[in-house]
């Protein structure tokens, strides 16, 4: 949200326990609604309340599938910070299918769930024999080439 200000945050005029989102643009007056956001922009700030919640409001298990959709690639990094931040106090579970996202997270946070023989299974990665294969190549360019499983040749 290029020129973004502030959010204004107004009980709702119909509904006082409900928050009507406003957002102002810097050296603006207008007032914005939601229906001039992106469905990318829409979904970070869902994603921002529910990761930034005061440790007393999270809930126990936070599950995230496919959270980087919409997102502008250069949200990832501030996403996963976001993810490893909240991970401090509840479980955070990040499905995913991008190689850039991955990319932000320690091999050893990462698990690799594959079907076998109609079952899902979980696999933690082999940190140590991954280690030389990371001096050259990014997690998610050896996830990209199927090295740890998790494709779809797997």
């Amino acid at each position: 949200m290029p020129g973004f200000e502030q959010f204004i945050l107004e009980p709702s005029k119909s509904d006082d326990t409900e928050i009507a989102l406003k957002w102002k643009e810097a050296n603006h007056d207008y007032e914005f609604g939601p229906h001039q956001l992106t469905d990318g922009v829409l979904r970070f700030i869902t994603l921002l309340v529910l990761l930034l919640q005061p440790e007393e409001d999270q809930p126990k298990l936070i599950g995230l599938d496919g959270p980087e959709v919409g997102l502008h690639p250069r949200v990832l990094e501030l996403l996963s910070d976001l993810v490893i931040a909240a991970s401090n106090d509840v479980q955070v579970i990040v499905a995913t299918q991008s190689s850039e996202l991955l990319d932000y997270f320690d091999p050893s946070s990462v698990l690799v769930a594959e079907r076998k023989g109609g079952a899902t299974e979980f696999k933690n990665l082999d940190v140590k024999k991954l280690e030389p294969w990371l001096e050259k190549y990014s997690l998610g360019e050896l996830w990209e080439r199927n090295y740890f499983g998790g494709g779809l040749d797997s």
